[in-house]
């Protein structure tokens, strides 16, 4: 009888204790089922927005090489290849690991040069590959926005050494400060897509290159006024806006660095409202001031608009995107015609002001604009501006980073600048200019089949 129920018994616990097992196995492998998935998403969705950005590339190389003129137009597609290509590799041996290394007080990284935290044997090794990818076409595009603003007047050779400057240095630390943990990071400055780290590094830098470059030859009068060279493309120019406004989808909602956080669908919103806030009133602004809906201004406006929200998209509403863009659309055109006739700056596309100027309006309206409940979704943290109950608190930290990264820059620019003049010369010769960079630095024309022979 007792052995009858021990068998009875026994025979009951193996299934139960079988099925439990299984059970648990079963929800074991689900949840690294889960895991995995979220993981593979984020990855795909990381390198996805990457490949958007590096096809903004395409999108600056039209729009400079449509605002300048014909004759220097290979020049400006060399300059912008060779800043990705330069650019990827000293980010990869330098940059990249000044930028997310470990902190050295607040200011750079020290460690993971040469992507040494990638290991190709474990999930997170593998995710540093992603995330370097999406950093170094950041980087790229930081670099590129120097190239239309130094346009038609640059010798190429110092232009490839400020290339190896800004990638492996100036943008890095800036990219600390706010991204990498920094002492602003810290501080609690919001910069989510790089309105400031990515847009006004290369705006500030533009600056200081255009200042010591000085203006084309014909530019200004001696009595001080300013001549119009006009683009030789101006079709061309608007394929690269419509490039550029079709990358910012992996610029802004890519900056997530998270497939699985829908708040992408709200970025990507805020993003396409300010720039067409900001082509909307550039154009209207332009209208008012000079008598005609200029397109080129319309097209910077969509620019400048981009450039405006990319730090509060993630933390700003549709309507304060609206606002932030048309803002931002109406300073580019007062901010293009300031540079060009009061301080004499020779900016041939308007790079300062589309970059340096809106960005900086765009990092400041963060602080203005920012709402708990977009920025609590995204992940940027619960943060209200002025006018949504937050005080000036936040204003007051957006203003201390752009101001310490336009002076970092600016200064650290000039300095670089004029080392390269000083060491092999930053300007070519007026007779280079007046035949074209193309011939003169390259050998070759762009539109050669346009040429024009006199017969015997």
């Amino acid at each position: 009888m007792f052995t009858k129920l021990r068998k009875g018994k026994f025979g009951l616990v193996l299934p139960v204790l079988f099925l439990t097992l299984g059970l648990g196995s079963l929800a074991y492998a689900e949840e690294l089922s889960v895991e995995a998935n979220t993981t593979a998403i984020n990855t795909v969705w990381t390198l996805i927005a990457a490949f958007l950005v590096f096809f903004m590339q395409a999108g600056f190389a039209m729009v400079e090489t449509g605002f300048t003129r014909a004759k220097n137009a290979c020049n400006i597609m060399m300059k912008n290849l060779m800043d990705f290509a330069i650019g990827s590799i000293v980010y990869w041996i330098i940059g990249f690991g000044i930028m997310f290394g470990a902190s050295a007080f607040g200011l750079f990284g020290t460690d993971g040069f040469l992507l040494s935290a990638a290991n190709p044997s474990t999930n997170e090794g593998l995710w540093q590959f992603a995330f370097w990818m999406f950093q170094a076409v950041f980087a790229a595009t930081s670099a590129t926005i120097v190239s239309g603003a130094m346009a038609e007047r640059t010798k190429f050779s110092a232009y490839l050494w400020y290339s190896v400057f800004i990638t492996a240095v100036i943008y890095p630390v800036a990219g600390h400060w706010i991204w990498g943990g920094g002492w602003l990071s810290k501080l609690g400055m919001i910069d989510f897509a790089g309105s400031t780290v990515v847009h006004s590094v290369g705006g500030w830098a533009a600056l200081a290159g255009a200042i010591l470059l000085g203006p084309r030859l014909g530019k200004y009068n001696r009595d001080g006024s300013s001549n119009a060279i006009p683009g030789h493309n101006i079709p061309l120019a608007a394929l690269g806006v419509f490039i550029l406004w079709f990358g910012w989808f992996g610029f802004n909602p890519g900056s997530t660095t998270s497939g699985t956080n829908l708040s992408i669908a709200t970025i990507a919103v805020t993003t396409n409202l300010a720039a067409a806030a900001g082509a909307i009133l550039a154009m209207f602004a332009a209208w008012i001031r000079f008598g005609k809906p200029d397109t080129s201004m319309a097209l910077n406006g969509a620019l400048a608009g981009l450039v405006a929200v990319t730090a509060g998209c993630a933390s700003v509403s549709p309507l304060s995107a609206i606002i932030i863009g048309a803002i931002a659309g109406i300073l580019v055109v007062l901010s293009v015609e300031f540079i060009d006739k009061v301080l004499h700056i020779d900016d041939p596309v308007g790079a300062v002001s589309v970059h340096g100027v809106c960005g900086a309006w765009g990092t400041l309206a963060v602080g203005l604009f920012a709402e708990a409940a977009y920025g609590q979704a995204s992940g940027v943290g619960a943060v209200n501006g002025l006018f949504f109950g937050g005080g000036l608190g936040q204003f007051f930290k957006q203003a201390v980073g752009v101001t310490s990264v336009f002076f970092w820059v600016f200064i650290s620019m000039l300095i670089i600048f004029s080392i390269i003049k000083a060491v092999i010369g930053l300007r070519v010769s007026g007779e280079e200019e007046l035949k074209g960079l193309d011939i003169g630095e390259h050998g070759m024309e762009s539109y050669a089949g346009f040429e024009i022979f006199t017969t015997q």
